[in-house]
């Protein structure tokens, strides 16, 4: 399966042309030519296939045959809030793995003990972009700028609000928390974790504070161990 991410396709256009940088790849490095069948997804829902009307290094035709909406639409919302890793190539795994397993929305947070308080996204939404099509999917997941983490306790979501913390407090497990089918935001730390005062305040804006396991997780591990858990449990 050839798979090319357009996030500017109408669907009811029985035409598209494939960008420069697409056509180039799919002609000079794929080797398509016109006849041939190829699979486009949108980031919205949309999947789609096509044949090769003409194969053009810089602008290929493509004629649409079939569109199916709400491909492989999963039956919750999750929105992961993760401080960025001192380490880029730590977030930059994280990022992948999470769209391969399933993410809607992150959110990256700048707390008090964050190593990284400046992030380029660009990059980040390629990796994004590149995970979304290895894994067939045809939901692009939001990457948010960063923001700082009283903002974002500030701003109203309409689901269940959890903080995975390292504080020696009471924690609930997800398994028993969890409403499924629903929508979900979770916060993740630096690697040396929310201050007491940053736990409080979140606590004091409708979040839960949850367990993920015994060991002490690394940020993008922890991220990831949410992003796997809420999928898997929202699977039974």
């Amino acid at each position: 399966m050839q798979l090319f991410y357009t996030p500017d396709i109408e669907p009811a256009h029985p035409q598209y042309f494939l960008s420069e940088e697409e056509s180039k790849h799919a002609v000079r490095v794929l080797r398509l030519e016109a006849g041939s069948e190829v699979q486009l997804i949108d980031g919205r829902g949309g999947f789609y296939t096509a044949v090769i009307h003409d194969a053009h290094p810089k602008r290929t035709i493509l004629n649409i045959t079939s569109v199916v909406n709400g491909f492989n639409q999963r039956n919750h919302y999750l929105h992961l809030a993760v401080a960025p890793t001192k380490n880029i190539e730590r977030l930059e795994w994280f990022l992948e793995k999470a769209t391969e397993i399933g993410i809607d929305e992150i959110s990256l947070i700048i707390s008090h003990r964050s190593e990284r308080k400046e992030v380029k996204t660009d990059r980040l939404n390629k990796i994004i972009t590149a995970a979304i099509k290895q894994s067939i999917k045809a939901y692009h997941p939001v990457l948010n700028e960063p923001v700082k983490l009283g903002q974002l306790l500030q701003q109203p979501f309409n689901g269940q609000k959890f903080i995975a913390h390292c504080e020696p407090r009471d924690k609930l497990n997800l398994r028993d928390e969890l409403a499924l089918q629903g929508r979900y935001l979770v916060l993740i730390g630096p690697e040396g974790d929310f201050t007491p005062a940053e736990i409080e305040s979140a606590l004091q804006s409708g979040f839960k504070p949850i367990t993920l396991g015994e060991s002490r997780l690394r940020t993008e591990t922890a991220a990831l161990e949410a992003c796997f858990e809420i999928n898997f449990l929202n699977r039974l």
